[in-house]
């Protein structure tokens, strides 16, 4: 899949699709995969800040002011909540809201764990998290996991697609009308293409 390719909703949620159809390996990234995101905040939470915390005028959570740390963890959430709003301009505005929450859920995390024992426990989290995708995938699709044929997505817009499934499932959500049935034609295009190559 090419780079030009990369903020086309329809056709990297294809691609992903296609890799994930079995109900129990869905079950298990969608428990995994935003921990694992969380616990890279967590260690880029270690970074110093790059600016001084200016004075908040208003913060809806009462107590988190101490946790608005503009350090690695604020950039790295940044360029996750950007991209997903280039992918999906309604759907993306739920996935900036959990990445705040999660940025500033990593600072609270180091500051109330410590700088010693938080880093291990996101350590755990990457360990457990990574090892239940591979088990997921391998035990149950039967087939290996996208970051061998697309690292890119693996890491970056993976979690979106988690999301999306959910708010699909429970909510009825989609980008835009008729979207979940274009995509299980497409998912199921992909598979097929997939099958044909390995009888090749």
């Amino acid at each position: 899949m090419g780079a030009g390719a990369l903020f086309d909703l329809e056709e990297q949620f294809g691609f992903y699709g296609a890799y994930h159809t079995h109900p129990m390996n869905l079950v298990i990234h969608v428990i995994f995969v935003w921990p694992l995101l969380f616990s890279i905040l967590v260690f880029c939470a270690y970074s110093p800040p790059f600016v001084s915390t200016p004075p908040l005028p208003f913060c809806p959570f009462s107590g988190t002011e101490q946790y608005v740390i503009f350090n690695l963890a604020f950039v790295l959430a940044l360029l996750y909540a950007t991209c997903y709003l280039l992918l999906d301009k309604k759907g993306g505005w739920v996935a900036l809201l959990l990445l705040i929450g999660c940025w500033l859920g990593a600072n609270g995390f180091v500051s109330a764990l410590g700088r010693n024992l938080a880093w291990k426990v996101a350590l755990a989290i990457q360990i457990i998290g990574w090892a239940s995708q591979f088990f997921g995938h391998f035990a149950f699709e039967g087939r290996r996991p996208a970051l061998f044929d697309n690292l890119v997505q693996a890491l970056l817009t993976a979690p979106y697609f988690v999301l999306l499934e959910v708010m699909q499932k429970f909510f009825g959500y989609e980008p835009n009308p008729g979207f979940h049935q274009r995509m299980q034609l497409k998912i199921k295009q992909n598979i097929d293409e997939h099958e044909m190559k390995k009888e090749m």
